[in-house]
C-alpha cells in the first residue's frame, strides 16, 4: 500500500472496537486526514500517548480504501499535557481544534491553518499572553484565513473611512451610519481597537486591554463564528467568559 509521511496536529479522536482508535489530524501538506490508530487504547501501544488532541506529531501512514492507517508517530510538540494541566487552557484550546476542523475540508491542503494553529497552540502552551486573547486572536485569524475576515474600522458594506460605532454580523463587521441595520450592536471604540489588535497581532495594544473590553470583545468574536459557522461550537459554550 502507499504510504506517506507528514507534520500533523491531532484535531479530534474517537473510539473505534475495543481496541482502535480513529484520529482526524490536520496535516501540513495534505490538509485533513482520518487515519486508524490499531491497538493505541491498549496500555501496552508504542505511540497511543502521541495521538492525543493537540499533540504536534510527525506521522506515517499507508493508505487504506476508506481509511488511512498509522504505522509510526513521533512527537514533535508535546502540547498536549501542558495544556490539559489547566481549565482555562484546555478549554481554549478545545475551542481552537474544533474551529479548525469546521473550517477545513479533508484532503484539501490548509497550510495558513495548520500554521496559524500551530502557533496559537504554542502561545497558548507558553503563557505569554491571556488564554482568553489568544483563543480571540486564533478565531479571527483562521475565519480571516477561511474569507471571512471583519472590519473593525471602515465601513463593512461601502467602505467609508472609518471608525464606525455600529456592528452588525451580517454585514461582516463595523458599519456607517448610512449603512447601518436595525439591530446593530454599539461597542465602546477600545472593544473594537482590542479586536482590531488582536486580528494584526498587535500584542502590546491586546495586552494592555481592560478587562471589560475583552468580555466584550470576546462576546463579539463567539457571535461573529457561529454566525458564519451557521451552528454554535460545543466547545466554546465551555470557555470562561
Amino acid at each position: 500500500m502507499p504510504t506517506y509521511r507528514d507534520e500533523a496536529i491531532v484535531l479530534r479522536t474517537h473510539k473505534l472496537g475495543e481496541s482502535d482508535r480513529i484520529v482526524t489530524m490536520l496535516t501540513r501538506r495534505l490538509g485533513k486526514v482520518r487515519a486508524v490508530g490499531r491497538g493505541v487504547r491498549k496500555t501496552t501501544s508504542r505511540f497511543g500517548a502521541r495521538l492525543e488532541p493537540a499533540m504536534v506529531v510527525d506521522v506515517q501512514c499507508y493508505e487504506g480504501r476508506s481509511l488511512d492507517s498509522v504505522t509510526q508517530v513521533v512527537t514533535l510538540e508535546p502540547h498536549g499535557d501542558r495544556l490539559a494541566r489547566g481549565y482555562a487552557t484546555w478549554t481554549a484550546t478545545s475551542a481552537m481544534l474544533e474551529t479548525c476542523d469546521r473550517l477545513t475540508e479533508e484532503r484539501e491542503p490548509a497550510l495558513q491553518q495548520f500554521l496559524l494553529l500551530r502557533g496559537a497552540l504554542g502561545s497558548l502552551a507558553g503563557g505569554a499572553h491571556d488564554c482568553g486573547l489568544v483563543l480571540d486572536a486564533y478565531l479571527l485569524r483562521a475565519l480571516a484565513i477561511a474569507g471571512y475576515a471583519p472590519s473593525f474600522h471602515d465601513c463593512a458594506k461601502c467602505g467609508a473611512p472609518g471608525p464606525h460605532r455600529a456592528f452588525h454580523l451580517a454585514a461582516g463587521g463595523v458599519v456607517c451610519p448610512l449603512c447601518r441595520p436595525p439591530g446593530s450592536a454599539a461597542p465602546a471604540p477600545a472593544t473594537l481597537e482590542l479586536l482590531a489588535a488582536l486580528l494584526a497581532g498587535d500584542w502590546v495594544v491586546a495586552d494592555a486591554s481592560e478587562e471589560r473590553h475583552r468580555r466584550e470583545g470576546s462576546g463579539l468574536v463567539a457571535a461573529f463564528l457561529q454566525w458564519h459557522l451557521e451552528r454554535g461550537l460545543r466547545s466554546l459554550r465551555l470557555v470562561e467568559r
